[in-house]
């Protein structure tokens, strides 16, 4: 088996349902008692995530702005400031965790996408 098996196309699919996640998520996990920003940074990269996936050149993209590598330029991004994010909001607990769990997907979401070319 392949290391990088995530097509484009279904790497979009996985991008518009983080999205919800990221948007849903924060409010069924009761985030940000500890700090309000736990909450709302969630959902900002949640709406941000489809702002993005409507503006990647890939199946799912609406616009076709952004080329797919620099889709995932932008996805290794976000899981730094994921990684960052508890240190830089002093976030404890559940509120810290969901951001770290957050990056490692991020990171292996782009660790086992394909380039375009290996599906054209």
């Amino acid at each position: 088996m392949k290391l990088r098996f995530l097509s484009p196309a279904n790497h979009g699919i996985v991008d518009y349902l983080a999205a919800f996640a990221l948007i849903v998520a924060p409010f069924i996990l009761n985030l940000g008692d500890g700090s309000p920003s736990a909450l709302w940074m969630s959902v900002c990269s949640g709406i941000a995530v489809i702002i993005v996936s409507l503006a990647t050149r890939y199946r799912y993209g609406a616009f076709k702005i952004i080329p797919f590598g620099g889709h995932l330029t932008l996805d290794l991004l976000v899981a730094t400031v994921f990684m960052l994010v508890p240190f830089l909001f002093d976030l404890k607990g559940l509120d810290a965790a969901y951001y770290y769990i957050n990056a490692v997907v991020v990171y292996l979401v782009v660790a086992v996408t394909a380039s375009e070319e290996s599906f054209s």
